[in-house]
């Protein structure tokens, strides 16, 4: 969901809806508005509307949209590619770039979960304005009159008491126009074969957008065979980039489960796109996204540009020119159930990186370490879905066993949505970093431990702390 107290329109500029309140917008997108229908007059309570032409090229404020508490993951990779972060909140962050962007991002964001262009800012009182709102929208610049379409939606409206009617008004709307100007529509269901429409409706606030994503980035393409309570992908890579591994030192995964961790550290060493595997984004259902070749309209171009299709399958090229091969640091799983060993090495071989990984069936406690120290990472079982707590203890106590006698000169971290059960470690935490495991709030709890005596005046975390 997309939330926070401030949040930004097409334009980029900043629109405050403290109270369900939006501020007065002015001259956005160059004043444009789209082609009325006939006899049609725009909506009264119309804020901004995204330009009437379809373009690839022209920039507008994008938003990344997370899972609960993976924004600051999300912005430290928008930074690293490139975007500086115009707006963050705790589900989504704010970028500038074109609808090709838009594209690249889709293919190497690693903790986010889809990519979303917007069309339009306005409000919307029921599902006459909603309608209404969506209508007055150019989706013939968009979307196939021949093609596919779907749209999902975000409400929190309490003129609203069937949480299906807001989608199916939309499709009626975005059908009617369609019909209205090119004489036919294109199809409609809830399947992301097609494009894909989002819309985000709070109060009167009321935003729609295309989803450039479709199925969740979280959704790679590796995981087979999901396992006993899987950690989702994009949870496993932003915790990953929460330990501070630089991809260099071993990492080493006991209690490996399905594996995701472990792989997701894999695709991070080897800086394998985590989107190389989709075979689908919902930018392929947009009109123009296979032609030859695009105008570019940008001031001062004068030739035309790559179509999108073109420069995607290029994207996916340089991306795979720019993989690491060699110096791979080693990456280690274990499990004690071999039927867990035996996932991982099946979803490692669908991700590409088996061979970038050794999978061993043992107790976690006999995992054999590197030599070398690096980060340690433990996902064990905190009573939530498995286990119960009272019974875990034991294991927790364990845990803290494995470190002190196993773990000389490495940092390891451990993931649990039970921070009594993590006491039971026995070492002070050097750091605590808040997610959440679906509406699980959990802990990265980090420990380090020093070779020989440990140091009295070292750094102690005495407060949870959210992103990097």
């Amino acid at each position: 969901m997309l939330e926070g107290s401030l949040s930004l329109c097409a334009s980029g500029k900043q629109i405050r809806n403290d109270q369900g309140a939006l501020s007065q917008i002015s001259n956005l997108y160059r004043g444009t508005l789209p082609r009325q229908l006939p006899g049609a007059t725009p909506p009264a309570f119309v804020l901004s509307y995204a330009p009437p032409m379809n373009s690839w090229n022209e920039p507008a404020s994008m938003v990344v949209a997370c899972a609960r508490g993976l924004a600051p993951y999300a912005a430290q990779e928008l930074t690293s590619l490139g975007y500086p972060v115009l707006d963050a909140g705790d589900t989504m962050v704010s970028v500038r770039g074109t609808l090709v962007d838009a594209i690249r991002l889709n293919l190497w964001l690693r903790s986010a979960h889809r990519v979303l262009w917007p069309l339009a800012v306005t409000r919307a009182r029921n599902l006459d304005d909603l309608y209404a709102a969506v209508k007055h929208i150019a989706w013939e610049e968009w979307l196939d009159p021949d093609g596919y379409f779907t749209v999902n939606t975000a409400v929190w409206n309490e003129t609203i008491r069937d949480t299906r009617m807001p989608s199916l008004r939309a499709k009626d709307a975005i059908a009617d126009r369609m019909r209205e100007i090119c004489g036919r529509r294109p199809d409609a269901g809830p399947d992301f074969t097609g494009a894909a429409v989002f819309i985000y409706w709070r109060e009167q606030e009321l935003r729609i957008y295309l989803d450039t994503t479709g199925e969740p980035l979280s959704k790679r393409g590796y995981r087979k065979l999901p396992g006993k309570a899987p950690m989702q992908e994009t949870l496993a890579a932003a915790c990953v980039l929460s330990t501070g591994w630089d991809a260099t030192t071993p990492f080493v995964v006991p209690m490996c489960g399905s594996g995701t961790p472990a792989i997701e550290a894999a695709l991070i060493a080897r800086r394998r796109a985590p989107g190389i595997l989709r075979q689908r984004f919902t930018f392929m259902g947009l009109k123009g996204y296979g032609d030859a070749a695009i105008a570019d309209d940008r001031e001062g171009a004068t030739a035309a540009t790559p179509s999108p299709k073109a420069r995607y399958l290029a994207l996916r090229v340089e991306a795979r020119k720019g993989e690491r091969t060699e110096g791979l640091p080693p990456i280690l799983a274990t499990d004690i159930d071999p039927q867990a060993a035996e996932i991982t090495r099946q979803n490692a071989e669908a991700a590409g990186v088996l061979d970038d990984l050794t999978v061993d069936v043992c107790d976690f406690a006999y995992t054999p370490m590197p030599a070398k120290p690096g980060v340690v990472f433990l996902n064990p079982e905190y009573g939530a879905r498995m286990g119960d707590a009272a019974t875990l203890e034991p294991l927790y106590t364990r845990i803290g066993d494995f470190f002190k006698q196993h773990c000389s000169g490495w940092r390891g971290f451990v993931f649990t949505g039970n921070m009594e059960l993590s006491r039971k470690i026995g070492l002070r935490s050097a750091s605590r970093r808040i997610f959440f495991n679906g509406p699980i709030e959990c802990r990265l709890v980090g420990f380090e431990m020093y070779d020989g005596t440990r140091r009295k005046e070292r750094p102690v975390a005495d407060a949870d702390v959210t992103g990097s």
